[in-house]
């Protein structure tokens, strides 16, 4: 597909009866020009112009109606509730949101129906739970430890859909997931989102989560955030406890902190040398 421009340029008429310059546009794909007055294209090229947006609506449209014949019906939609494998859903396992925390007397999680096809193709970690003679593949039932069920379902859903709908938590509680399991696009999703939320006040919080996750550019970020405001974080409470916490952090953070002091004073003496 060609795509079509046209282009400003000024040409002085010569003839004795014109007294000033007038300006015309050139289109770029026949090299005429053609007066302000003329729109500043021939009709050729507008035509072919149209022609081209009309083919790449069709080509959109046409990737459109692909992605949703190739999308994956999920269990979840219109908030069906968990039914046996012999129901219409014809789901084979569930997975279940259990608590380590050792708690008894407390009502049992909402079970979270899937498909283990697949789960297997989205997740190396289910494929090998599923594909071979573990306690998930034998009983259908995988739990899964720690997490919410809004955010097991979410992440459920993910894997038939490849969209969610985050906010901070939700963010977080998705990306430690999408760890746990080897889900690199939702991970990378989920850090994009709380790389946009990321600020002075929360950056330390964020540093030691996303050190912890191997969130690397949230911890880039996050890093650069706290360099730039040493003064003000280091009188936190957050900045407190992470010292008590895991001091190796703290060291790294002054690492970085003292490497960027240095590069600075090196880049002001190179300017104030120069001539």
């Amino acid at each position: 597909m060609r795509g079509h421009r046209c282009t400003a340029s000024s040409r002085v008429e010569t003839e004795s009866d014109t007294d000033s310059d007038s300006e015309t546009m050139r289109c770029i794909s026949c090299k005429e020009y053609y007066g302000r007055c003329d729109a500043g294209t021939c009709k050729e090229c507008y035509e072919e112009a149209s022609e081209t947006e009309e083919e790449l609506k069709r080509e959109i449209d046409d990737l459109k109606a692909k992605v949703a014949f190739l999308r994956f019906w999920s269990p979840l939609d219109h908030h069906i509730t968990y039914r046996s494998s012999a129901g219409p859903c014809f789901t084979d396992v569930v997975l279940v949101a259990s608590s380590d925390d050792g708690l008894t007397g407390t009502a049992p999680s909402v079970p979270v129906p899937a498909h283990k096809a697949v789960l297997v193709s989205r997740s190396p970690v289910f494929k090998a739970m599923l594909e071979n003679e573990m306690e998930e593949s034998r009983s259908g039932t995988i739990k899964i430890s720690d997490v919410s069920y809004d955010a097991l379902r979410t992440f459920v859903n993910y894997f038939y859909t490849a969209e969610a709908c985050l906010d901070e938590q939700m963010a977080y509680d998705l990306l430690i997931l999408a760890e746990k399991y080897q889900v690199k696009h939702l991970k990378a999703y989920c850090e994009k989102f709380l790389v946009s939320k990321l600020n002075w006040e929360n950056s330390v919080v964020s540093y030691a989560f996303a050190h912890q996750h191997n969130a690397k550019h949230m911890l880039e970020a996050a890093l650069s955030l706290i360099t730039d405001n040493m003064d003000k974080l280091t009188k936190r409470e957050e900045y407190m406890e992470l010292v008590e916490k895991d001091p190796r952090l703290v060291v790294e953070i002054y690492e970085a902190y003292l490497s960027k002091q240095i590069n600075t004073a090196a880049h002001k003496d190179s300017s104030s040398t120069k001539p």
